[in-house]
């Protein structure tokens, strides 16, 4: 059966009646996510039960697939050490662009290098094998050429924009756990607590509302025990988390560790002027608000206005021609 067939047996009254139907859902559908008030812990909760699980069943797991998991590190590792890509300059900024990105395992960075390296000749093979192995698509030569050599260009970019966008998105929670973590921070220091004293308490405290800022503290904090010189610590962090904030944080931390300043009264200052700025920005999304949902008013609403406003006058219209 063809699919015209199947359509040729609707009335414009039908199409007309699904098409409201579509739009309406469609404007339901949208102010009912919009509405909906979304618990940020339920997500992270999973994210823990899907850990113990994963825990629980890597103690069940073979031996024998460890030691394929090592083989393949220690591949990856003589490959990268081979081709003399751990000893350039671009080994160090990778390897600062993965801790901005939350990703410190030892072979994060040959790992990274290696993808780099494989990623275009895996894309473009498999954009080759399947514009030339096989007849789904029926392009000219040149459009072939083109696609294949962009999918080498995306196979080259793709591990960069992927540490990026993870980059960015754990700044944007870093900037919203802040004015808090400091909050704490002001209570650690006015209890009487040394400096990475309490930047492991407020770690420990921070780890289930705002996981990214309490690992950044909770490693600055090992750092500020080990390191010969606290200054390090201090700038290793804002070297970690390119913010304004954290890097006023630091500021005022090392003033403290230099001068000799009031560790809490500082910090309280700035919690508050964080605060402050972070009611700025939301009072700054609530006017935009309007010109935002302009939009989707008149995707969704508007649609269905039309439908139902000049719906009936075009089916007397389609009537009274179809009399004639």
């Amino acid at each position: 059966m063809n699919i015209l067939d199947v359509f040729s047996g609707v009335t414009p009254e039908t199409a007309i009646t699904l098409l409201a139907a579509a739009a309406a859902l469609a404007a339901v559908g949208a102010v009912w996510s919009a509405a909906i008030a979304r618990d940020p812990m339920r997500g992270r909760a999973k994210s823990l039960v899907e850990r113990q699980e994963t825990l629980r069943g890597e103690l069940f797991i073979p031996k024998r697939n460890a030691y394929r998991r090592e083989k393949a590190v220690s591949f990856v590792n003589r490959a990268v050490t081979r081709l003399n890509l751990m000893r350039s300059q671009h080994a160090a900024k990778t390897a600062l662009k993965l801790a901005r990105a939350g990703i410190r395992s030892k072979d994060a960075t040959s790992m990274f290098l290696f993808a780099k390296v494989c990623l275009p000749f895996v894309f473009g093979g498999l954009s080759m094998l399947l514009l030339y192995g096989t007849s789904l698509f029926h392009l000219s030569e040149m459009v072939m050429l083109m696609v294949a050599l962009l999918s080498v260009v995306a196979g080259a970019y793709a591990p960069d924009i992927y540490v990026r966008n993870a980059a960015q998105k754990r700044q944007q929670a870093i900037q919203k756990g802040l004015p808090d973590t400091l909050d704490l921070l002001v209570i650690c220091a006015e209890a009487g607590l040394a400096l990475d004293a309490a930047l492991n308490r407020v770690s420990s405290e921070m780890e289930r509302s705002c996981p990214e800022l309490a690992d950044e503290f909770g490693l600055t904090a090992i750092e500020l025990g080990f390191l010969p010189v606290r200054r390090m610590a201090l700038e290793n962090l804002m070297r970690r988390v390119e913010l304004p904030a954290v890097r006023g944080v630091v500021n005022t931390l090392l003033q403290t560790e230099k001068y000799g300043t009031p560790l809490a009264q500082s910090l309280r200052v700035l919690a508050a002027e964080f605060r402050d700025e972070r009611m700025l920005k939301a009072e700054e999304k609530a006017a935009k608000l309007p010109a935002t949902l302009t939009v989707p008013l008149i995707v969704f609403i508007m649609p269905t206005l039309f439908v139902v406003l000049l719906g009936p006058a075009i089916l007397r219209t389609i009537d009274g021609l179809g009399g004639l």
